[in-house]
């Protein structure tokens, strides 16, 4: 079989079916019938001499063959989501960049990191903000351009990505200037019984401060525990409570004297990632944002 003999219609059909596994769904969607679907996938198993589904009670399962198939499907039809990406706005003079970020991750470090690109009339962004496997699922299938986590992403031979290391930020311990303005404790020996404002167990801080409170025998009293680093920075503002958070994320209140810097441990540091895939076409204002950073040497995977 040669190249120009492969249908890609009828293989756009197959990856849509493949990737909701239900003909009902697709056709639906694809504004096409049940049974004009399932002709053109026939077409395309007969062209290959492989099944690519087998039926499973209502849903359509991939066979081996058609794994295979769906993976290389997927590298076709999401560059080509990434082609249109690339030339949208490209009539305007403009460079469409889409960034995901991971939804526990400080606002504030974000816009010092993209300061660059806000100040660059050529560049038309979209910043999206979500769980990190789903951002990651999307940077795969090429509807991002880059997603910045607080963690490296895991290693995975089934979806080559290249994960930078770009900084960290120190740790504080903050509270209200009224209450707190030259006091100073450690942390965590000082911790024991103190009512505190936490990251949530989502966050990758937590689980390095709630070890070393563990290690050091204290335990803090919580009064809340916050995902969103936009709301712990209104809690730390507006509770009275010491809150432990990134200081980035409360870089206003601290320069302003609302809140004050009550404490800190080398040990806690908040570490940022930018995750891109290995295959994409290089976009030199992206490339150009990231060169002002450190690299990692071995953060790449294959």
């Amino acid at each position: 079989m040669k190249l120009e003999q492969l249908n890609f219609h009828h293989l756009f059909y197959f990856w849509h079916v493949a990737r909701s596994g239900n003909l009902t769904q697709s056709s639906r969607e694809l504004h096409t019938s049940q049974s004009a679907l399932s002709t053109q996938i026939r077409q395309l198993e007969e062209r290959l001499g492989e099944p690519l589904f087998e039926r499973e009670k209502r849903r359509l399962a991939l066979t081996e063959s058609g794994h295979l198939v769906f993976s290389y499907a997927e590298n076709i039809f999401g560059l080509g989501q990434e082609l249109l990406g690339r030339l949208q706005g490209r009539s305007e003079g403009m460079t469409r960049l889409r960034l995901g970020s991971v939804a526990t991750m400080s606002r504030n470090y974000q816009e010092n990191l993209l300061r660059p690109l806000l100040a660059d009339q050529t560049v038309l962004l979209t910043l999206e903000s979500g769980p990190q496997e789903s951002l990651v699922e999307r940077l795969v299938q090429h509807q991002l351009d880059l997603v910045l986590t607080n963690e490296p992403v895991p290693s995975d031979p089934d979806r080559p990505l290249h994960c930078r290391f770009l900084g960290s930020e120190a740790i504080g311990l903050v509270g209200p200037a009224s209450a707190w303005q030259g006091r100073t404790l450690r942390v965590p020996e000082d911790l024991d019984g103190l009512e505190l404002a936490l990251p949530g167990p989502r966050h990758a801080l937590r689980g390095q401060f709630d070890a070393l409170c563990m290690s050091a025998g204290v335990k803090p009293r919580l009064r809340a525990e916050v995902d969103d680093m936009a709301m712990l920075r209104l809690v730390a503002r507006d509770s009275g409570w010491l809150a432990l958070l990134p200081e980035v994320v409360v870089q206003d209140e601290l320069r302003q004297g609302v809140l004050v810097s009550v404490g800190r441990s080398t040990l806690l540091q908040e570490r940022f990632y930018a995750t891109t895939t290995l295959q994409r076409h290089q976009i030199q204002r992206l490339e150009a944002l990231l060169a002002g950073q450190p690299a990692t040497a071995s953060a790449s995977v294959r």
